[in-house]
């Protein structure tokens, strides 16, 4: 089994009297992206400043790949995205992208080729000498991103990389994600759960500065129950459950917003509970919007049975 990548051990951190972190431990192993969720203030961003070596924890040890974070021997290895990362106005992408690459000890040369790699795995090869006031909002994001990608690190930290971006942007900035992942660990911290559902298997919840970890997955637990998610247009609330309810193989019938069901079913009953729904919804021709299998991921972190 591999080491973690991240080792959080009773990290604890105060801003002038209010706890953002309290007593946290977590590790985290490379592999795909990890989803970090929280409601505002739970300390998301204490947190990754912190891993990013921008902050000092008030007590605890932290260690990325068994360094201290900002130590000598991470660079090149950790790279982190804030939020509200900017570009300089005055310099072409290009020359920015060089500029940080020569940060990390590469030669001109050296970086004027992993600009043009990084450049490529966003697909902007053809803004290398625009300045930034000339791109769109995707697209600086997009830059952004290329810049954490310089120099192949194992890990990179995002905090809201689609936060502001239309559904073509966040749908490129996804499918980077996922091309990177396979060299790449991305810890996202994230407000957007359709996004996180999309792309992690493994998620941390902070809330009130206490860590919980998630796995999205099926568990051998979970085998004897499955869920069907549906979204309904305006129908009668009582008489969807009462016939869901009396499907085969039917064990729950949940209603947790307006328009919105959760089935809960066994699937060695009724393998094929999504037909029998539909079958179902047409025979009271009902209308639906949406059905997907399993919980929403908002479901699964903020209303566990």
């Amino acid at each position: 089994m591999s080491s973690p990548i991240i080792q959080c051990q009773h990290l604890s951190h105060i801003y002038a009297g209010k706890i953002a972190l309290n007593d946290l431990s977590v590790e985290v192993a490379s592999g795909e992206p990890i989803g970090l969720v929280g409601p505002n203030g739970a300390g998301k961003t204490t947190l990754l400043s912190i891993l990013s070596g921008f902050l000092r924890p008030t007590s605890g040890v932290v260690r990325l790949f068994g360094y201290a974070p900002g130590a000598a021997q991470l660079i090149g290895k950790v790279s982190a995205l804030p939020q509200d990362a900017r570009l300089d106005p005055s310099f072409s992408i290009e020359e920015q992208l060089v500029f940080y690459a020569r940060l990390q000890g590469l030669t001109t040369q050296q970086a004027s080729v992993e600009t043009s790699r990084v450049l490529e795995a966003v697909s902007l090869t053809d803004i290398a000498h625009e300045k930034p006031l000339v791109l769109s909002h995707g697209m600086a994001k997009r830059v952004a991103i290329a810049q954490a990608l310089i120099g192949k690190p194992a890990l990179v930290l995002l905090d809201e990389p689609t936060a502001g971006l239309d559904p073509i942007n966040v749908r490129t900035v996804r499918a980077i994600i996922m091309e990177q992942s396979a060299k790449t660990t991305f810890l996202i911290s994230s407000h957007d759960l359709t996004e996180l559902d999309r792309l992690c298997q493994h998620i941390l919840l902070l809330e009130n500065g206490i860590m919980q970890t998630e796995t999205m997955g099926i568990n051998a637990q979970q085998a004897s129950i499955r869920f069907i998610t549906l979204q309904m247009e305006a129908c009668p609330t009582t008489e969807v459950i009462a016939q869901f309810q009396g499907l085969d193989g039917v064990l729950q019938v949940t209603n947790p917003q307006k328009n919105e069901f959760i089935v809960g079913y066994n699937p060695d009953v009724q393998p094929n509970m999504d037909v029998q729904l539909m079958q179902c919804i047409n025979a009271h021709h009902w209308q639906y919007r949406q059905l997907s299998h399993g919980k929403s991921l908002e479901e699964k972190l903020f209303f566990k049975d």
